[in-house]
């Protein structure tokens, strides 16, 4: 929108091309995204608050979180506003990729917001029923599955690209789609599951989202694409912006998720996150560095997985409470340590990802 503006304003000005530059508006849509969540914040925990809009607690869970219940959940919504808010002041709206992960975070948001809302607000404790939350998830994956298919303008961008194998790739044709809708909605449940303490997920999807928005910016610009031997993808680049906001956002909600937290993000919060990292990453062909990266993400998913089958095979647990991040608190590990120790994880996985483009 506003780039709009700049360039209709470079005919009485040329200092307005400046904004013709993917890193300033990046950097201005972090900016304009954490000042968003942290105006924003205060009035929206305290909305949740006069309208109580509670988080309700597992009374079958360890007892250090009973102290949570009644905590304003839903507070995903502020980061998806500033997310959005940020992305249309400052990406070139015109772009096709920018809209379809737009889309998606909004969508797979409004998923949430109605398992939130019935949980927080309804009082029902299932929530959105688990076949109709998977349904409509699939219909929104697939949906931009096909949408990045049938709008490919070259091979690169349906092409299963492996790292460390600069010479391999693997033209996909329709099991692109196939793999985008796994990717999609995988990575947008494995966000909700880590989502089970204070700040454990928000900091390493702000970290995961970061990394892509390099992958983003280096796979949109020919010359880097060419250097590194990633597939180069007109136009992948503007979605740095939407990185950018992603990482202000996330960061301004850190300010009030923070433990002990002030505000829960919720599902509507969790699941568009997810979906959003697994839709930049598909983009820019880059499935299997987002698994890496997203490594916390996988374990938490990998442990409920485990956990429910050895249940059902055995009737035994692997694990004492699953997703592992609770199997860790009791066992003793305070919560902060759990937190820290899974950014920490994160921080290495992510270098990895990162190292990934040199590794070639």
């Amino acid at each position: 929108m506003l780039l709009l503006l700049a360039e209709y304003l470079q005919q009485f000005n040329k200092g307005f091309a400046v904004f013709q530059y993917l890193t300033l508006r990046g950097i201005l849509g972090v900016l304009t995204a954490l000042a968003l969540s942290l105006w924003l914040g205060p009035w929206m925990i305290r909305t949740l608050q006069i309208r109580q809009i509670g988080q309700s607690v597992r009374n079958d869970g360890p007892q250090s979180h009973l102290s949570k219940k009644g905590t304003p959940t839903m507070g995903g919504a502020l980061i998806l506003s500033a997310i959005a808010i940020s992305t249309l002041l400052w990406a070139d709206l015109s772009n096709r990729y920018v809209w379809v992960v737009l889309a998606v975070t909004l969508l797979f948001g409004a998923i949430g917001w109605v398992d939130d809302y019935r949980k927080v607000i309804e009082k029902n404790s299932r929530g959105l029923p688990s076949r109709w939350k998977y349904f409509w998830q699939s219909v929104f994956g697939l949906a931009a599955a096909s949408f990045l298919y049938m709008t490919a303008q070259t091979p690169a961008e349906t092409t299963l690209i492996l790292p460390l194998l600069k010479d391999v790739s693997i033209q996909l044709g329709f099991g692109f789609v196939v793999l985008t809708y796994f990717v999609i909605v995988g990575s947008s449940n494995a966000v909700n599951l880590t989502d089970g303490l204070d700040g454990l997920a928000i900091l390493p999807t702000v970290m995961v989202g970061g990394a892509l928005g390099i992958f983003c910016y280096l796979s949109g610009n020919v010359k880097f694409a060419e250097y590194l031997f990633i597939p180069y993808l007109p136009g992948a680049g503007e979605l740095i912006v939407f990185c950018a906001a992603l990482v202000g956002a996330g960061l301004g909600f850190l300010w009030f998720n923070t433990y002990p937290a002030q505000v829960f993000m919720g599902d509507v919060g969790a699941l568009a996150l997810g979906a959003a990292l697994g839709t930049i990453a598909v983009i820019v062909r880059q499935e299997v560095v987002l698994f890496i990266m997203g490594g916390v993400f996988v374990m938490e998913t990998l442990s409920v997985i485990i956990q429910v089958a050895s249940f059902k095979l055995t009737g035994k647990r692997v694990f004492r409470m699953a997703p592992i991040h609770h199997h860790f608190e009791l066992k003793g590990w305070p919560e902060p340590r759990v937190i820290v120790r899974f950014w920490i994880i994160t921080v290495i996985l992510v270098l990895i990802g990162l190292a990934t483009l040199k590794l070639r």
